[in-house]
């Protein structure tokens, strides 16, 4: 049974959809814990209303990311729960994503999984993993490497994000949960996996598993739509920043091998001071 950690604060309708999709899963060896965060939409009545079969964890209001999913986590595992799947409330699953999940959780037991994104405006395929390259400071996206036929079963990856991350019972066992102190919102699921991989777990992005997203929807893309200095300010220090100055040297410094953290922290600030005005 996957017992699947949803954290949320309001935006319900996201929620419903999100919740609206698991239901139509063909394989419904599942559970659902959601994390709600003090929201004050009406989330809480709807999922009481309309998803009587999902637990309800209440956050405190001050959770973000991490500390909600953690919380949910804990919940998981005190119930016996072998696998954990994160899961962010802003997308919508295939029908086969627990089907294709359990398929290959089968071939390969103790890796981390990670699933294929598609926009769910143009149904395209966006993001289908990453490789990091501490060397040379590069990162290889794999999905445009891939030809279409080639856009199934299993690809390696250095790390995976937390939105539909497959994690086993053993590797939380041997590596803990995630480091809500140093990551409170953003790079907490890079970070994990990154540490899984240190610890000697396998990282696959399962191209058979689907999740539709919106990529519009990121605090960081939100922050990024409208340039100025307020928002120029948030992307480097505000905790939802996607360059958040604070997040990356401490990712670098517990991440990256000795040798390379002075280049890679050069680099990274250049492209977090002077990447807000480009893209």
């Amino acid at each position: 049974m996957i017992s699947i950690v949803i954290p949320v604060f309001n935006r319900k309708e996201y929620t419903r959809e999100c919740l609206q999709s698991l239901r139509k899963q063909t394989d419904q060896r599942f559970k659902v814990v959601i994390v709600d965060d003090g929201s004050t939409d009406g989330t809480e009545d709807m999922l009481r209303e309309e998803f009587p079969e999902v637990e309800v964890m209440k956050g405190s209001g001050n959770l973000f990311w991490t500390a909600g999913v953690n919380m949910g986590i804990r919940h998981a595992l005190k119930q016996g729960a072998e696998l954990i799947m994160t899961m962010n409330n802003d997308v919508i699953t295939d029908e086969l994503l627990i089907e294709k999940m359990y398929y290959w959780h089968a071939q390969k037991p103790t890796a981390l999984l990670g699933a294929l994104e598609l926009d769910a405006n143009t149904q395209q395929p966006i993001f289908g993993g990453e490789r990091l390259n501490w060397l040379l400071n590069t990162i290889e996206e794999v999905l445009p490497s891939l030809p279409k036929e080639a856009q199934k079963g299993l690809h390696a990856v250095t790390h995976l994000p937390g939105r539909g991350l497959l994690i086993p019972r053993a590797v939380i066992e041997k590596i803990g949960i995630f480091d809500q102190d140093r990551f409170p919102h953003y790079i907490a699921d890079y970070d994990y996996t990154h540490t899984a991989r240190r610890a000697g777990f396998e990282l696959y992005v399962n191209y058979d598993a689907k999740l539709l997203t919106y990529p519009e929807e990121s605090g960081e893309r939100q922050i990024r739509s409208k340039k100025n200095f307020q928002n120029y300010y948030k992307h480097l220090f505000d905790l939802k920043g996607g360059g958040n100055l604070r997040d990356f040297t401490r990712f670098t410094l517990k991440n990256c091998p000795t040798p390379y953290i002075p280049f890679h922290l050069a680099n990274g600030y250049t492209r977090r001071l002077l990447g807000y005005f480009i893209k």
